[in-house]
């Protein structure tokens, strides 16, 4: 039915108003990309990506419109002169033609439209290839078999085959598409007695499946070298069968796919089918008989039954292979005698002061308790797991800290507005820090950087001069409009008491995209969907949109080739908050290398706590090197990358198609050197491939009674997760102290300590040495989670009086070190004390657990639990366990005698600073809620004394207590004495 005449009219004006809208759309993204990279100042990595996807995108529209649209116009134009009448008469593809041919310039243009833009599209999302393929450097090593150049094999190899499908993809459709073409306009028949062709379609047919079967054996000959990733023999890499079966198989596969193309190629001088017939007959039986049934037999009949042997050379191959691909063909396996008398080794112990100071504060157990005194409002929040570094102390001895940032998760409940989302509320403040081996006298950290604006002698030391933080892990809205104007600053800074009780700022970095121009604004209102960008008054000349404000991601928009760490680590650097991470270049193309899922190998209590595993571009690697360090400037967002691993062949590539954006190592400060830190992902990769891959020998590698497990970790209870590794300092045998990355082993079968691993992680020549001590096998030393039960059993009951009430035990990171010639447990013990008072709980650490050997201390502090086990004449299991009980009761007794006069004062005096707040005006609704808290836990301490507590007045409040503790002053009690020293 025709379409009346206005309607006609408005159809392609519709069409023309949505295509024009698709493609406002379209060019305001690639603009405020543009924009993006303009303000980081790496347009080179934008317009070099987006050219080379715009020229792929081309190459493979034209290319497959080309050769598809091609072959359907030749089926046409060869069409028979008679059309059907030539086989004598119609048929049912009469029908189709009829209903097609009025409209087939239409769907051919469209069709091909449609294919052009599938083909461009796939073809641009393969840039990384061509990129690789173009910019490809040599290894300078060779593989085993075909003793090419390792990067023919990761750059070269993926180039071919993505030609070759591409190439299958285009012949098949145009196969398919002319043989269509021909049958709707007569070219042939399918009729009794059989089919029926014209000459044109004959020859067209053939030359088409003659050049697929060309373009097969081409593929059967490059099949040879994609062996070296077999899986089919007992590790990764061309097995015996591959080499002795399979190799020969797709050679002789090759040459009959070229006999069989010459076939289909013969049909066009040759009528009849009997040459495909046979052609294809030949190429499928052959397939089936040489490429599938003979590796078959020789798998099962000759390597199943001599497999050790057979495989031992290919073995071989992959660990020396997988050694090399995970940068551990250098770590050191030496002997550890391992002593666990500690009578033994007593004498020694008294001048060795390796594990005196060791960080005690577990990162992932205190991030509650940095919440619960450091937040200082609501609106701010800390990561879920802290990290670890290291700063000089008040003597210029470098100490493990536990380091956050105060982050923002957005305006509080109830003002969460656009202005305040996107305006106000913009950044984080603070740099919060405490040593990791000193707690106060309430067993909280003792900060030696805090507050808002960050007060203590770290920040001192460390000439801290700017802790804004635009830039972070959790930044609160996508995206913030900062800047504005100067003379009226609207953006948050910090609380501070009296006058608005806030303090405001106006952000004046170099970073972020400036929105002052209509343009700018109308382009950003469409990326984000928001008119307020395009009409508010508040948005000005000076104002900046600031997005893309995960480290994470603005390092990899920026180098979108490397595999990024999954924990990023904040660090005063020259006066600034700088966000330190570790980047990698993966791939899964290295020739006889193990090829393993990244997740897999990554994944331990840390990351299954509070880090969501990041996602990487590629799951699959054999490859890894940490090539790169790159740091994101907290307040301004610049970033900034350095080549760590400038000798990478796969860094080389990737610089050679992006000149001047990777900066030489030489350029990094000697402030940021002093916080590198070895790669927490990569360690867990290398600890992973060495639990098997520390041995060599490929006959002991087969038999596999030597591998090892990383142990479970045992404060996690039943949770079967790995252990992570942990940062310290510590000291390996005949070296100094040094901060590490160290993690345990246990063998497959059973939970002694097989070896302990330790990695330099401090830059410098020993930086990145793996060293392994592996124990005797003829004596068992106790694994973590032995060592985790002998804790648990041995001092239950003075453990478990820790946790009476609403208070629970929480047991921290439990530390393996060398020690003495043996290896020490050093375990913290934690309280949670129960929600109350406006608060969550939070741990406070009350104890420390030490084992070595058979031997267990348990003090408030690490030096007394060391005396126990090192300081004293040993005595038996029963002994100590006597002795702990009468210490016991005599503490008991004493603290009895005291703790009357001292509740009965406690509780006294929290009632009269409560009613003194109640009476202040306005009232003090924070002192009141501390105040109820003394006078909650002097009561408490009244009950637990024995004593009936009295009823005591509770001050009646007469208004709503502000939830939020003051912005200043200091929420935690001032450090006393470190747990190193005695009490």
């Amino acid at each position: 039915m025709r379409l009346p005449r206005r309607p006609r009219l408005l159809l392609p004006v519709a069409i023309a108003l949505v295509a024009i809208v698709a493609l406002f759309f379209l060019f305001s993204g690639i603009y405020t990309d543009y924009l993006w990279f303009s303000a980081v100042d790496y347009t080179r990595v934008f317009s070099s990506v987006l050219l080379t996807q715009v020229v792929l995108f081309l190459i493979g529209a034209v290319l497959m419109v080309g050769i598809v649209g091609g072959n359907m116009l030749l089926a046409y134009r060869t069409r028979p002169t008679f059309g059907p009448a030539v086989f004598g008469g119609g048929s049912g593809a009469d029908r189709y033609r009829a209903a097609l041919d009025p409209h087939r310039k239409l769907i051919f243009i469209v069709g091909l439209a449609l294919l052009a833009l599938f083909a461009g599209s796939s073809l641009a999302g393969q840039w990384h290839t061509w990129i690789e393929f173009a910019n490809a450097q040599p290894f300078g090593t060779t593989d085993a078999e075909f003793k090419r150049d390792i990067s023919f094999f990761m750059f070269e190899l993926p180039f071919i085959r993505l030609v070759l499908n591409f190439l299958f993809t285009a012949v098949i459709l145009s196969a398919i598409l002319a043989a269509i073409t021909h049958y709707l306009y007569g070219g042939f028949r399918l009729q009794s007695p059989g089919v029926h062709a014209s000459k044109a379609a004959r020859i067209h047919l053939s030359v088409l499946l003659g050049v697929f079967v060309l373009l097969k054996a081409i593929a059967y000959w490059y099949d040879q070298f994609d062996l070296v990733f077999s899986d089919r023999g007992f590790v990764h890499g061309a097995s015996y069968t591959d080499i002795n079966a399979v190799l020969p198989a797709k050679n002789i596969l090759a040459i009959i796919a070229l006999i069989c193309a010459l076939m289909f190629f013969a049909g066009i001088f040759r009528p009849g089918g009997m040459l495909p017939g046979v052609s294809f007959g030949l190429l499928a039986l052959s397939a089936v008989l040489i490429g599938g049934v003979y590796p078959m037999l020789v798998e099962q009949f000759q390597v199943r039954p001599n497999q050790q042997a057979k495989e031992s050379p290919y073995i071989a191959r992959n660990i020396e292979a997988t050694r090399n691909a995970y940068n551990v063909d250098d770590a050191k396996v030496e002997p550890y005698s391992a002593v666990a008398d500690p009578s033994q080794v007593r004498e020694n112990a008294a001048g060795d002061t390796s594990v005196t100071g060791v960080r005690l504060l577990d990162p992932a157990l205190v991030s509650a308790t940095y919440e619960q005194t450091q937040r200082i409002r609501g609106f701010y929040n800390f990561a879920d797991q802290l990290d670890v570094d290291r700063y000089p102390d008040a003597n210029g001895k470098l100490t493990d800290h536990i380091v956050a940032v105060r982050e923002l998760t957005g305006p509080p409940e109830g003002q969460n507005n656009w202005i305040n989302r996107h305006l106000v509320y913009t950044h984080g403040y603070g740099f919060v820090a405490a040593p990791g081996n000193q707690v106060d006298s309430s067993g909280l950290p003792a900060y030696d950087a805090k507050d808002m604006p960050v007060t203590g002698p770290l920040a001192e030391r460390t000439g801290l001069k700017e802790s804004r933080i635009y830039f972070g892990e959790t930044t609160g809205a996508d995206y913030v409009i900062a800047g504005g104007n100067p003379e009226r600053p609207q953006e948050l800074d910090y609380p501070e008491t009296g006058g608005t009780g806030q303090k405001n700022t106006t952000y004046t970095g170099k970073g972020g995209v400036p929105v002052g121009s209509f343009i700018n604004r109308l382009f950003y209102a469409a990326k984000y969907s928001e008119v307020n960008i395009l009409l508010s008054g508040d948005v000005n000349d000076n104002s900046k949109i600031l997005y893309e404000r995960s480290p994470r991601d603005r390092i990899a928009k920026v180098a979108p080739f490397l595999t990024l760490d999954s924990d990023p680590y904040p660090a005063i650097i020259d006066g600034r908050v700088t966000w330190i991470v570790d980047a990698y270049t993966t791939s899964n193309s290295y020739p006889y290398s193990q090829s393993e899922s990244l997740q897999e190998m990554t994944r331990d209590t840390a990351t299954d706590r509070s880090r969501v595993i990041a996602q990487q571009p590629q799951d699959k690697i054999n490859y890894m090197r940490n090539s790169v360090k790159a740091t994101v400037d907290a307040y301004d967002g610049t970033v900034t990358l350095y080549a760590w691993d400038p000798d990478d062949p796969v860094l080389k590539t990737w610089s050679s198609a992006f000149p001047g954006i990777i900066q030489p190592k030489t350029e990094m400060s000697e402030s940021l050197l002093a916080h590198v830190r070895y790669p927490e992902d990569l360690f867990k990769v290398q600890r992973y491939t060495l639990s098997r891959y520390h041995i060599t020998d490929a006959a002991a590698f087969y038999s596999g009674q030597d591998f090892w497990n990383v142990p479970n970790d045992p404060s996690q209870g039943e949770q079967n997760v790995k252990q992570p590794p942990y940062y310290l300092t510590t000291t390996m045998p005949g070296d100094q102290p040094k901060f590490s990355l160290t993690t345990t082993f246990v063998p497959r079968q059973g939970p002694n300590l097989a070896a302990f691993m330790a990695v330099d992680s401090t830059a410098g020549d020993g930086y990145g040495k793996l060293r392994i001590l592996r124990m005797p096998s003829n004596t068992p030393i106790p694994g973590p989670g032995q060592a985790q039960n002998a804790f648990q059993s041995r001092f239950a009951g003075e453990l478990n009086l820790l946790g009476v009430g609403a208070s629970s035990v929480r047991y921290g990171n439990l530390l393996t070190l060398p020690y003495a010639g043996g290896l020490v447990y050093i375990e913290p013990v934690y309280i949670q004390v129960a929600a109350g008072g406006g608060q969550e709980p939070y741990p406070i650490l009350q104890r420390v657990l030490v084992s070595f050997g058979s031997e267990i201390g348990v003090a408030r502090n690490l030096d007394e639990a060391l005396a126990q086990v090192f300081g004293k004449e040993q005595t038996t299991g029963d002994q100590q366990q006597q002795q702990s009980q009468e210490n016991q009761q005599q503490e008991n007794q004493q603290q009895q005698q005291s703790a009357l006069q001292t509740a009965i004062g406690d509780a006294q005096k929290a009632y009269d600073d409560a009613t003194k707040a109640l009476q202040s005006d306005p009232p003090n609704w924070e002192e009141f809620g501390k105040a109820q808290q003394r006078l909650d836990d002097a009561l408490e301490k009244l009950r637990t004394a024995g004593v009936q507590a009295p009823v005591t007045p509770t001050p009646s409040p007469t208004g709503s207590p502000s939830p939020s503790p003051s912005p200043t002053g200091s929420a935690t009690p001032a450090p006393t004495e470190s747990p190193e020293q005695g009490s």
